[in-house]
């Protein structure tokens, strides 16, 4: 298979239990095409090793690596999952030669594919340009049962992300590609964003958030002191959509949470709202995919970023196993 990387065995390491207390010891290291139907819950977790969407969208390089650093660090975290919940790394979507697009297109085909054998995907990045593959890859699987399902995106993040496509795609470009298709095929685009920032969306995206309908909490107010009013937006978000794609951008957080970042700032939110909100929404039963992107090991500071990332996966899979 072009544009994938196998799992690594020698990324699950840590302390010794014999008895599965630690999610290394859980893990199946196991390639796309052994993946099997799930007969029970079963999480997959699938990096996408791409940057060249930041380089090409003026970013600090390096999100390349950022599966592979969440995953290590992710194994070495105490497993509470239920004997029965079974727990799979499915390496990597690659990027050969920037080509993007060729890396959009192949992690479409395995989102479709993991929620066809009934898998939970939870992908890691990797540059915010994953987020139009991994919708694609929902979209597909959707289709194909022909049940013409909305889906409701939730994005965590400080920018919009809906910079207008010239000539090729970038980080900066994945919701605007996905609300003009939308658009072109007929169909509502549902675009949900916490935490945006004025000093880090020009006007002009400001003003096409307005033109797409978009619904977004600023940054001033996604805030622990107004979760009442969040959760409330969320409920009422998730109410009018039949799944929920989660992506989380860990540049959404400020610096001193998420040092090691694509676009860092110490102006973001904070780890213990977002856990907040993703409760709510695992509540809701609708929750289909997530993911989180822009994970850069080469600017974390004592793995701080990775931890980050690795116990927001922590959470997200046991509470959607109900471990």
């Amino acid at each position: 298979m072009k544009h994938y990387e196998p799992p690594k065995k020698d990324l699950w390491s840590g302390r010794i239990s014999n008895k599965w207390l630690y999610l290394h010891e859980k893990v199946h290291c196991t390639p796309l095409n052994e993946m099997p139907e799930a007969q029970k819950k079963s999480i997959v977790l699938l990096g996408y090793a791409c940057d060249a969407g930041v380089h090409r969208n003026q970013g600090r390089v390096g999100a390349v690596d950022g599966p592979d650093v969440i995953k290590s660090s992710f194994g070495k975290m105490p497993n509470h999952l239920a004997s029965h919940v079974l727990l799979h790394d499915a390496g990597s979507i690659t990027c050969a030669n920037s080509d993007m697009e060729a890396s959009q297109s192949q992690l479409a085909e395995a989102v479709c594919t993991l929620l066809h054998k009934k898998q939970f995907p939870i992908v890691l990045g990797g540059g915010h340009d994953m987020a139009y593959g991994h919708y694609c890859g929902i979209k597909q699987y959707l289709d194909a049962k022909k049940q013409g399902q909305s889906i409701g995106i939730i994005n965590f993040d400080a920018h919009f992300d809906l910079r207008k496509k010239t000539d090729q795609g970038n980080s900066g470009t994945p919701f605007y590609q996905i609300a003009k298709e939308c658009r072109q095929e007929g169909i509502d685009f549902n675009y949900l964003c916490l935490g945006i920032r004025r000093d880090a969306n020009d006007r002009n995206l400001f003003q096409t958030a307005k033109d797409l309908d978009v619904i977004y909490v600023m940054s001033e107010t996604f805030q622990p002191a107004f979760l009442q009013e969040i959760t409330t937006f969320i409920n009422a978000f998730a109410k009018n959509v039949d799944h929920i794609y989660v992506t989380i951008d860990l540049d959404g957080f400020s610096s001193a949470f998420a040092p090691g970042v694509s676009a860092p700032s110490p102006m973001g939110f904070t780890p213990h709202i977002v856990l907040e909100c993703l409760k709510t929404i695992i509540a809701s039963g609708k929750l289909i995919s997530l993911d989180i992107a822009e994970m850069n090991p080469r600017f974390d500071i004592d793995g701080q970023t990775a931890k980050l990332a690795a116990s927001l996966v922590h959470y997200v899979a046991h509470a959607v196993s109900g471990s």
